[in-house]
């Protein structure tokens, strides 16, 4: 009877997870959709052409790299989560909601690139993926029945770092939209190498301390 559970148990985990990516991967197809060059039908295309379409690469550019990024984190999350709940799945859901969310809002920063409300809406759509994607955390870590053995206080402590940081960049986004869209476009691209940094950081610290 317990060896049957265990089984629902992994084969429902493996379905949120198998979900999770096809809705991720039909996303991140959408956003090409809203690559458009605006050219009449029987012109010739010049480089120039590209050049006025910038504003919808830039905004495809960054909404592929983050969603990209977010589902990196959301994997190695479930590397360590080993069973669910409602509460999970509720949570799993919005952010998942969120997600699909993105290319919309993409499309307006694409015809908008300087209007507050296009960007704004951007950048609350991506505080709304962060704040869920933190929420998945959170809510899992706290519960060890959830989490599998392997998962060390060290990666717990890193994975919540990061969750913060990327919360505290989407936070700086969408107040910043009010006075600068162009600024809050650049301070979400900001996010990536903040990631990379906060990782090396880890890294070297990690590394020093095994040399001690």
């Amino acid at each position: 009877m317990e060896q049957h559970s265990t089984k629902e148990k992994s084969l429902e985990l493996e379905r949120l997870v198998f979900f999770s990516d096809a809705v991720v991967a039909i996303a991140i197809t959408l956003l090409a959709l809203d690559l458009k060059i605006n050219k009449p039908e029987g012109t010739h295309l010049t480089f120039s052409d590209f050049l006025g379409a910038k504003h919808n690469f830039l905004a495809f550019f960054l909404s592929f790299l983050i969603i990209a990024v977010f589902w990196k984190i959301h994997h190695e999350f479930f590397v360590y989560i080993k069973e669910i709940n409602a509460r999970l799945l509720t949570y799993n859901a919005l952010w998942l909601m969120f997600i699909v969310l993105l290319p919309f809002s993409t499309s307006l920063v694409s015809a908008h690139f300087y209007d507050t409300p296009a960007m704004f809406a951007y950048s609350l759509n991506i505080l709304g993926i962060t704040f869920f994607q933190n929420a998945i955390w959170d809510y899992t870590v706290a519960r060890p029945e959830m989490v599998k053995e392997n998962l060390t206080a060290e990666i717990k402590r890193d994975k919540i770092i990061a969750c913060n940081i990327a919360m505290i960049n989407a936070l700086l986004a969408v107040v910043i939209s009010f006075i600068s869209p162009v600024i809050a476009f650049i301070i979400l691209f900001t996010r990536l190498l903040m990631f990379k940094l906060s990782a090396q950081y880890f890294k070297m610290k990690k590394t020093g301390r095994k040399k001690i």
